[in-house]
């Protein structure tokens, strides 16, 4: 049996950030989060396009034209929904997971779901602190995982009789 892994930075990975304006006290951290990211994993900086989106329910939207454009590798979204007193935040966490989920699959182009969707604004800052922990760095982390993998798939694709 073999195994496929990701092994090492895809030379050239192009990666879009998409993050969302909303709650920008907390995806700004996301977003920087990711930047350390892509710069720990090598990625060169001219292969990064930042997209800003409104709110969490444009990321789909954005996440499927930047996969669709051709121009890149991977889409690492990023976006804060704080629960509320009425159940928005149901509708629009739901609506954000499965869009992103319907646009990977669309496009092949994997998408990564650094989307925090906590109880109040603490929970949210916590999860976009400094360093490794912070759900923005991980997001990315698994997009350029996936990339990786994505690549590797593909060079070791067996034609089918």
């Amino acid at each position: 049996m073999r195994t496929i892994e990701a092994q090492a930075v895809v030379a050239g990975l192009r990666v879009a950030v998409v993050v969302s304006k909303y709650n920008d006290f907390v995806t700004d951290r996301l977003q920087t989060g990711a930047m350390a990211a892509l710069a720990a994993g090598g990625v060169d900086p001219d292969h990064v396009t930042v997209v800003r989106v409104p709110g969490a329910f444009e990321l789909p939207s954005a996440a499927q034209h930047a996969a669709e454009s051709g121009r890149f590798d991977a889409v690492v979204c990023l976006g804060c929904v704080i629960r509320g007193e009425t159940p928005h935040f149901e509708y629009i966490a739901s609506a954000v997971a499965h869009g992103l989920t319907t646009a990977a699959a669309a496009t092949g182009i994997p998408m990564t779901f650094g989307v925090l969707t906590t109880n109040s604004a603490e929970e949210a800052l916590a999860r976009a602190a400094d360093g490794p922990g912070n759900k923005g760095y991980e997001a990315t982390v698994a997009a350029i995982e996936m990339a990786e993998v994505i690549a590797s798939l593909t060079r070791h694709a067996a034609p089918r009789l």
